[in-house]
């Protein structure tokens, strides 16, 4: 027997017991000529003291190095007052070492197994088995299984079934790039893995599966930052013969529950709900933070009529003139407002206006080209603090929405506005149906091409598609979209009339889309779901900024596992069973 006991499970109610622990060696101290070594396993650390009298014992544990896996025999002892440790569980004892083995020795590792490390995120990244063994990332493993017991718990009541998916699919290329696996058995075709299970739920749905989900994983072949990695987690959800405020309840409830038994916070139910259009003009984001005010005003009804003519001008183009109160702005430096302009400019503005609110009064940047009654219109709208700094775009709603929005998000960081306590969610509603690829300028769906359509406004489909809202949501909490979904398209002719909205012609959507097409032909129930993004809950649940940190093994934001390699060469018999012919790019090409 490697152990009776784990390291975290012992206490005074023990005191005179032998045990048997086994673990790591976290570290160890001379006090007093006796040898104290902290042992260490998932469940916690306890004190292991090796006294002089037993030399061989002694002089063993002294050889000790740290990461060190032993097996440790003795007696758990209570320790006295003076030197209980008020920062370990297992404090008030210690266990009188009586046997000693040691199961592997360790080389010295690149830092040292604590909290605070000094380690770059690429260290930790290659020796991610010694990072995981941090109690702050062994926490995030843990919370996060916690986290899916709970999940299932959640769906097992509310009647879902847990279905798996396929992981070898057909390759549909819209939206992010696909990852392709060539077929051994098919030379020159390839399987993709799913950046997503939506039609395979919908197919479930078809089959009469009324109520599914499964913790899926995904795999998109993107440019990776943050809250985004090449392959992540999941929850996928789907209903039938469901409404929109069906599954946003089932939603809300589930997260209610994963903060409540987790963080202890308590939700109110129903969430707020918010239109997308809304959310842009007040906050110049579809995900936005409530957990602090400052909030986009509009301004462009009293900026239309301004002697200043970088408001008015922008007005009369067919563009907005909308500004923040940065409250305790009024303290940057003029270097600062230089590298907001900066950012400002960066994100498609023709600039960024500003001045000061002081003393009741606005003075400095623009100041002097206001009017005293459009300063206190201003002022009214407004509502500054004393101390605040203004800060305005005049430019087309889009290009006012996304340098506000940025900036609104970037001063509250800034001046500590945001309180990370609170949690605030939110559910975003009525998104628009379609929008314009950045790259090609092309008609894509913004959700998925499965969405359906308000019913309202299905006639403008082939005559007005733009101004077709969408029966879509999201989920935000404290800033950050933690799921999406929509209400799907049951009907084969509507759903054909959206591909065609997009121009995908007829022999595209067969080929792509002829096997759901063709399900829907056999009696389609109404329905509609949403995707969790765990990887991003679980984030936020852990007090994290990357979902790297919530992720055992991770890759870097250069696609790379630093750890094992990937992606790595392959032998060339490998190509060539697969068909498969590696072309040097031509860099002069």
């Amino acid at each position: 027997m490697f152990r009776t006991h784990t390291c975290g499970e012992l206490s005074a109610e023990y005191a005179g017991e032998r045990v048997t622990l086994a673990g790591w060696l976290h570290h160890t101290r001379h006090h007093g000529g006796v040898l104290f070594a902290d042992l260490r396993d998932r469940y916690g650390r306890i004190q292991i003291t090796f006294k002089p009298e037993s030399k061989g014992l002694f002089e063993a544990a002294e050889k000790l190095g740290h990461e060190d896996v032993i097996m440790v025999e003795g007696t758990v002892t209570i320790r006295p007052p003076e030197a209980r440790n008020k920062e370990l569980a297992s404090g008030d004892i210690e266990v009188i070492a009586e046997k000693l083995t040691v199961l592997s020795k360790a080389k010295t590792p690149p830092f040292v197994i604590e909290d605070e490390v000094n380690a770059s995120e690429e260290t930790r990244l290659r020796y991610r088995y010694l990072d995981l063994r941090r109690p702050e990332m062994r926490e995030s493993m843990l919370l996060r299984a916690k986290a899916g017991g709970i999940s299932r718990k959640y769906f097992d009541e509310l009647g879902f079934v847990d279905i798996e998916t396929s992981t070898l699919v057909r390759s549909t290329p819209e939206g992010a790039r696909d990852f392709l696996v060539p077929s051994r058995k098919h030379k020159g075709k390839f399987f993709a893995l799913p950046q997503s299970p939506q039609i395979y739920k919908q197919l479930l749905m078809i089959a009469g599966f009324d109520r599914y989900y499964q913790f899926a994983r995904c795999y998109r072949d993107e440019d990776l930052r943050a809250d985004r990695q090449l392959e992540f987690t999941q929850i996928d959800v789907e209903m039938s013969f469901a409404h929109e405020e069906d599954i946003l309840a089932m939603a809300e409830g589930l997260i209610a529950r994963l903060l409540s038994e987790l963080k202890g916070v308590n939700l109110k139910l129903p969430m707020k709900r918010m239109g997308y259009d809304e959310a842009m003009l007040r906050y110049g984001s579809d995900k936005p933070d409530l957990r602090f005010g400052m909030e986009i005003k509009d301004l462009t009804a009293i900026a239309a009529k301004s002697s200043f003519k970088v408001f008015s001008g922008a007005v009369g183009e067919g563009g907005a003139v909308r500004a923040i109160a940065v409250p305790g702005g009024a303290e940057l430096s003029r270097k600062n407002i230089d590298e907001l302009t900066d950012k400002a400019r960066q994100l498609g503005a023709k600039g960024l206006a500003q001045c000061k609110y002081l003393d009741g009064e606005f003075s400095g940047g623009i100041a002097k080209f206001l009017n005293e009654k459009e300063k206190n219109e201003y002022a009214r709208i407004l509502e500054p603090e004393d101390g605040s700094i203004i800060l305005f775009v005049a430019d087309s709603a889009d290009i006012c929405a996304k340098v506000l929005g940025f900036l609104r998000l970037q001063m509250g960081n800034h001046f500590g506005l945001i309180d990370k306590n609170r949690w605030e969610a939110l559910f975003i509603v009525n998104f628009p149906m379609f929008e314009l690829d950045e790259e090609t300028g092309r008609q894509v769906a913004r959700h998925h091409l499965f969405t359906q359509p308000a019913p309202e406004d299905v006639r403008l489909l082939e005559t007005d598609p733009m101004s077709v809202r969408a029966r879509a949501y999201d989920l935000v909490l404290n800033g950050q979209e933690i799921a999406g979904g929509s209400i799907r398209t049951h009907d084969p002719e509507l759903l054909r009339r959206i591909m065609k909205a997009i121009k995908l012609s007829e022999e595209e959507a067969n080929n792509k889309f002829g096997f759901l097409l063709e399900a829907l032909q056999y009696g389609a129930p109404p329905h509609g779901g949403i995707a969790f993004g765990w990887d991003r809950i679980v984030m936020l649940l852990a007090g994290r900024e990357s979902i790297r940190d919530v992720i055992a093994f991770p890759k870097t934001t250069a696609a790379q596992s630093l750890m094992d390699g990937a992606p790595n060469e392959v032998d060339q018999t490998q190509l060539e069973e697969l068909g498969i012919a590696i072309i040097e790019k031509d860099d002069e090409l």
